[in-house]
């Protein structure tokens, strides 16, 4: 009976230590960001216009929750203990959206699936939304856009967009504040086009 004893406390002993060393081991859950600004825009009315935007497309290392860093032009890498509040592209179309809305120039604006009758649709790719460090720490924000037709899939017009903004500071708050700057540009830019089309 003592040699089970003795097992039994071993064995919870082990069981004790190991809870200890999971919790000892937690790490820091990473920090989250979003994307602030939804800059107010002026531009032609259509209140009778209803306009869909689409989720934009983006390659897989953008098409995430991570914050992405380019040493040099050809390597990727992701800001450390940060992250996106949800994937990047997610963000983008719930800010485009929140932009069109403000601008208050559109009869409505939603996405896929809201059971708006679509004028035109907002197709946009993300070419570039990080910060290059190569030449000093610049934030590097590209989007291109297509507005469509939506009755008769004819393409309106395209444009790229692209603005840069220096990163002030060393911190991860500096980083993201510099990709929240040009993604501002980006998006007063592309609404204030877009209005043009309808």
């Amino acid at each position: 009976m003592s040699g089970m004893r003795a097992s039994l406390v071993t064995v919870m002993g082990l069981v004790l230590l190991s809870g200890c060393g999971s919790v000892l081991g937690t790490k820091t859950p990473p920090d989250t960001y979003a994307l602030t600004g939804t800059p107010e825009v002026e531009g032609r009315a259509s209140p009778r216009r209803q306009i869909l935007i689409a989720e934009p497309i983006a390659l897989k290392a953008l098409d995430s929750e991570q914050i992405v860093i380019k040493p040099t032009p050809s390597s990727i890498q992701y800001l450390a203990d940060s992250q996106w509040s949800d994937r990047l592209p997610k963000i983008v179309q719930a800010k485009l959206i929140q932009a069109f809305e403000n601008s208050g120039r559109v009869g409505g604006v939603g996405r896929p699936g809201e059971g708006l009758a679509i004028d035109y649709q907002i197709s946009t790719s993300i070419r570039s939304f990080e910060v290059r460090v190569q030449g000093g720490k610049t934030a590097v924000v590209e989007i291109s856009a297509k507005v469509i037709n939506d009755r008769n899939g004819s393409v309106r017009d395209q444009q790229v967009f692209r603005s840069t903004s220096p990163v002030r500071g060393s911190s991860n708050e500096a980083y993201v504040e510099a990709l929240d700057r040009a993604f501002d540009n980006v998006t007063a830019d592309l609404v204030r086009w877009a209005l043009q089309r309808f």
